[in-house]
């Protein structure tokens, strides 16, 4: 059960209608969208709307004919698609103008993955769960506080590839630096009720989707991650009388 880039509302494209899930069972489509550089292109794809080769070689530090050669990848399995873009919108000339194509898209569950697929698959994953929390750090730390955000406005934070402002520059306050909510907590499911538990999330992700026409102003793309894992089992190593206290155990924390 997962969601893949693309899955998004894409900035500036109107799509009416959820599309129907598809499984992504294909080796060779999963190894090409487990190319971290590909994931970077989709994300931006995804936040910024269309784009060229030479626009995301910019922005992400690439040379174009890097860039180039994933975008023909990323379409040659359908995660890309080339945009009409005309000279009123910002094309020039002969420019090719990309924009990742939206979709429901999903992994087949992990008892039917090969040890192949797996192993691509765990690597997809590890990239993909480190760039969502650099990501999410990275925008809470530039996100403007006003300018009395306090004696460590001042410092910086420094990371891979980035120098950036602590608490934002000095100056008025973005009404979005509050768009950060984060809950954690634990429920106790069987395995229907949580594929259930997904479906339900996956609605109310469509339940919100826009058109281009029908997003009001002030609207900006959010970025949505949904995690959900088994907690350890230690009943079977730990006896009654070594159990730690219901307030104590793993997961108990209120969200």
């Amino acid at each position: 059960m997962a969601q893949e880039p693309g899955a998004e509302p894409l900035a500036g494209r109107d799509e009416e209608t959820p599309r129907a899930p598809t499984e992504l069972s294909d080796l060779a489509t999963l190894k090409a969208l487990a190319q971290p550089r590909r994931q970077r292109m989709l994300q931006h794809l995804t936040v910024h709307g269309p784009a060229t080769s030479a626009t995301l070689a910019r922005a992400l530090g690439l040379n174009t004919g890097a860039t180039s050669y994933h975008l023909r990848e990323l379409a040659r399995y359908g995660f890309v698609e080339e945009a009409d873009q005309s000279a009123e919108a910002g094309g020039h000339g002969r420019e090719r103008w990309w924009r990742a194509v939206p979709g429901d898209r999903r992994f087949p569950p992990r008892s039917r993955q090969s040890p192949e697929m797996r192993l691509v698959m765990d690597e997809l994953n590890h990239h993909a769960y480190a760039a969502d929390l650099e990501l999410f750090e990275q925008m809470q730390l530039q996100m403007p506080t006003g300018a009395g955000a306090g004696a460590a406005a001042g410092a910086e934070a420094r990371g891979p590839g980035r120098t950036q402002r602590a608490h934002g520059e000095a100056g008025a306050a973005d009404p979005w630096v509050d768009a950060f909510p984060y809950s954690r907590g634990s429920v106790r499911l069987t395995l229907p009720e949580l594929r259930a538990f997904f479906e339900e999330y996956i609605a109310l992700l469509n339940r919100y989707k826009r058109t281009e026409a029908d997003t009001p102003p002030g609207a900006r793309t959010v970025f949505t991650r949904f995690l959900a894992f088994p907690a350890p089992d230690t009943a079977a190593d730990t006896g009654p009388e070594n159990r730690p206290a219901p307030h104590d155990r793993p997961g108990s924390e209120p969200s």
